[in-house]
């Protein structure tokens, strides 16, 4: 997976691909090192981070019948927790556009998602001034 630091978009496809692939013969397994992987490099700039979340994403909709409960709920909850710094990352640069989308996520009547409360907090502490 270190790999995905490659500047090339061709090597980052490549290791998507594996990721897939391997996901379809063990998708617990590949879940499983995805999220070790990435919690051991919880400084991985965000568009490594995202190739393993998008790969981790398409293991998890191709076998979700698959998957054991407890597996599912561990990776969704690591996913949303990744999903939501990856925003924070990019909204260093980006916060009119993140919170743009963030935004979205608040309906009339509805509570919120935890993780889109907690995005929310994390965008204000990395972009106080």
């Amino acid at each position: 997976m270190d790999a995905t630091t490659d500047k090339d978009p061709l090597v980052q496809e490549q290791i998507y691909n594996a990721l897939c692939y391997l996901g379809e013969s063990e998708p617990e397994e590949i879940l499983n090192s995805c999220d070790e992987y990435l919690r051991q490099h919880d400084k991985l700039a965000y568009p490594h981070r995202v190739i393993i979340l998008k790969a981790m994403e398409t293991v998890v909709k191709s076998n979700i019948a698959l998957l054991d409960k407890s597996t599912a709920k561990e990776v969704i909850r690591d996913w949303q927790q990744a999903a939501s710094n990856v925003l924070v990352a990019v909204g260093q640069r980006f916060i009119n556009k993140v919170m743009e989308e963030v935004l979205t996520k608040f309906q009339p009547g509805i509570l919120p998602h935890y993780f889109v409360m907690q995005t929310f907090a994390n965008l204000s502490v990395s972009n106080g001034e």
